[in-house]
This record gives structure tokens, C-alpha cells and sequence, in this order.
């Protein structure tokens, strides 16, 4: 075949290393790898969804932004929980987070352009930023491994067409003070720059609160990102939404409406009794989450490995000796090399506690046998 068979966009990413490591496990494996919580959805989402697929109301392509009531109880819920004032006809509801990852970089970058992110951070900024024909900046974060608004700032050129936020942070677990996120939202204001903030993980924050900078801008600057799929362990459900100026969300929604039409009309229903309902399984999320985190940083303590404490999310990045990782895997407990989330990452792991509390007990036991074979 003559010239290029694929396109440079498509071959510049790669197969995700979280991926690859799921491969390699064996069937037995304890998985410490997959965000995935170990909680069912809420009831009351689950039959939102029954009772709309029996009545036929699930059948047909929904309007492209999604159901009005759901995107009145997004609206909602920003209202009360980021003090913003959200036009429901400012949402659309998308395939999951990363389809509204995906249409904020669409409408925003252009060839060329910069995407500043979080380096460790989540495999997708990257890639997303490719597949839109940017160019990648990663920032290195600092030691308690948040994002420092200064290094963000200095980053910067004539070239950047946005930087993203990620609080509570993939694959950190760390959250950004308010002063920072203040200082996020003054950025973009005022170099004219696009704050992506992906705010999945917003309900898991251990000490503290958690804070958007869409709370503090001036301008339309900010696009804020969320779903259903940590918050109410819908993951399956595939059902985010993207939240924004009514001048930004009509440029997303040109993508939206040719790669996807709509989010699915089920998951939509179940969405919105998520989001309307009783809110006491989140609750029981998080203060499970904070019980496991302090298991896993007792146990690090007492095997003398270093863990900036993750204060949010269900995710640790200790840093490990070289061979743990693989150690681990041929043990039959999967964890993610920290590089896999960029060159920052090296010289860590990244393990998910979204697991139940016997099977992280299990694969601690199995670490501290790994790092005494690996310093004997």
C-alpha cells in the first residue's frame, strides 16, 4: 500500500499501560489496578432504568444534549454543590467522562496547539490531546504530588490552548487546596486559556473540601467535566456530562451529536434518580475509601515506603524499588507501574483501594513479602 496506512494521529498514541497490565495477570489475580469501585450502583438508579426500558421510554435517540430532567438535576447539583448558577441547556450529558474529555479537547484544540496536564495524571489527557492534534505538555507535580498553579502558569506560551485540572487526582489521589484552585480559575482568566477540570472523583475527598474553579472564574474559561461512574460505581452505565458556557457547549455539542447523537437513553434515567435521589451510598463510599486508605498508609509506614497521603479518590502512589511492580504481578496482586501516567511517574506504583477491605489486607501481605525478597 502506498503513503502513510494510518493516520500520524492515531499512531502517535498507544495501547494504555493500565491495559497491559490487565494482560499479563493471571484469571486469580486481586486487581489494585482498575478505578472501578467494589459497590453495586444504587437501587434506585438501577430501577429508574428498569422502569424506563418497560414503559418504552428508553427506545428512542433522546434530544443530543440529553433528557431535560436529568440535565435540570446536573444543573442542580452544581448549584449546590459549586454555588454556580447552571442552565441545563449548558450540560451535555456524554458516554462516560472521557467522551466529555474528549469533546472539550475537540472544540478547544487546534493542530498544533498545547494541552497542559498533570504529569503523573490520567492516560487520557495525553492521548486525547494527540487525537485532537495537540501537542502534549506534561508539568511535573510537586513532592505531595499536586499541581503547582505556578509551573501551570510558567508553562504557558502563545501556543496553549488549554490546561487541565484533575482534583481529586488520577493516579495521585491528591486535591488541590482552594488557594490553588483559586489561582487555576485566575489563570485562565487571564491568559485567555481554557481550565479543563475533571472533577469525577469530586464526593471522595478525605480532609477538607473539595473545590472547582469554575467557582471562582471570571470568565467562561472554565469547562468542568464529571458522571455518574465513580460517584454511584456506575462505571458500566457510561453516562458523564460537560458543563460550560452556552458559546462553548455549542461547539462541543457539533461533536457530540456526529461521533455519539446521544448518551444512552437507560443510563440517562438511571442517571437522573442518581442525582435526585438518596445520596447515603456516596456517603458510605467515602468513609469506606478513607477506612482503606488509612490501612494502606499504616502498612506502608510499617514497611518503610514512602506515600505522599493520597487525601481524596481511591488511588496511592508509593514510591517502590525497581522489579516491584513485575514482583507483584507474578504474585498474583496487579498494580500499575507509575510510568504508565508519564515520566513523572517512574520510580512509583499506582494501586486502587476501590477493592474490598479482605483482598487489600491479602495483597499488602504479598507487597511486604515483595519489598523483603527485593531488598534482601
Amino acid at each position: 500500500m502506498s503513503g502513510r496506512e494510518f493516520s500520524a494521529r492515531v499512531e502517535a498514541i498507544s495501547i494504555s499501560g493500565i491495559r497491559e497490565v490487565f494482560e499479563a495477570a493471571g484469571e486469580d489475580a486481586i486487581n489494585l489496578g482498575l478505578g472501578q469501585p467494589d459497590f453495586p450502583a444504587p437501587a434506585h438508579a438501577r430501577q429508574a432504568a428498569v422502569e424506563a426500558i418497560e414503559a418504552g421510554k428508553a427506545d428512542a435517540y433522546t434530544g443530543n444534549k440529553g433528557i431535560e430532567p436529568l440535565r435540570e438535576a446536573i444543573a442542580a447539583k452544581h448549584e449546590r454543590d459549586q454555588g454556580v448558577a447552571v442552565d441545563p441547556g449548558d450540560v451535555i450529558a456524554t458516554a462516560g467522562g472521557s467522551e466529555a474529555l474528549h469533546l472539550a479537547m475537540e472544540a478547544h484544540v487546534d493542530a498544533g496547539q498545547e494541552v497542559i496536564f498533570p504529569d503523573p495524571g490520567f492516560v487520557s489527557y495525553d492521548a486525547l490531546t494527540k487525537v485532537a492534534g495537540g501537542t502534549p505538555k506534561p508539568v511535573p507535580l510537586r513532592d505531595d504530588l499536586t499541581l503547582d498553579p505556578a509551573a501551570v502558569e510558567d508553562a504557558i506560551t502563545d501556543d496553549t490552548a488549554m490546561f487541565v485540572v484533575n482534583s481529586p487526582g488520577n493516579p495521585t489521589g491528591a486535591v488541590s487546596p482552594e488557594d490553588d484552585v483559586r489561582e487555576f480559575a485566575r489563570i485562565a482568566d487571564e491568559h485567555d486559556v481554557v481550565c479543563l477540570s475533571d472533577e469525577v472523583y469530586e464526593p471522595f475527598v478525605f480532609e477538607g473540601d473539595h473545590h472547582s474553579p469554575i467557582s471562582y472564574a471570571d470568565t467562561d474559561s472554565v469547562v468542568v467535566v464529571n458522571g455518574c461512574s465513580k460517584t454511584y460505581s456506575m462505571t458500566g452505565w457510561r453516562l458523564g456530562w460537560v458543563t460550560a458556557s452556552t458559546r462553548r457547549i455549542e461547539r462541543m455539542l457539533r461533536v457530540h451529536q456526529y461521533i455519539q447523537a446521544c448518551a444512552s437513553a437507560p443510563a440517562q434515567y438511571a442517571a437522573e434518580a442518581a442525582l435526585t435521589g438518596p445520596q447515603g451510598v456516596v456517603d458510605e463510599m467515602r468513609e469506606t475509601f478513607e477506612e482503606r486508605r488509612n490501612l494502606l498508609l499504616d502498612r506502608f509506614s510499617e514497611m518503610g515506603v514512602e506515600v505522599p497521603t493520597p487525601k481524596g479518590a481511591f488511588y496511592a502512589m508509593p514510591k517502590v524499588p525497581e522489579g516491584f511492580v513485575d514482583a507483584c504481578i507474578d504474585r498474583g496482586v496487579i498494580v500499575v507501574p507509575g510510568e504508565a501516567f508519564g515520566d513523572g511517574g517512574a520510580g512509583h506504583a499506582r494501586l486502587s483501594y476501590a477493592n474490598d477491605t479482605e483482598s487489600l489486607r491479602e495483597a499488602l501481605d504479598v507487597m511486604e513479602g515483595v519489598l523483603a525478597d527485593l531488598r534482601a
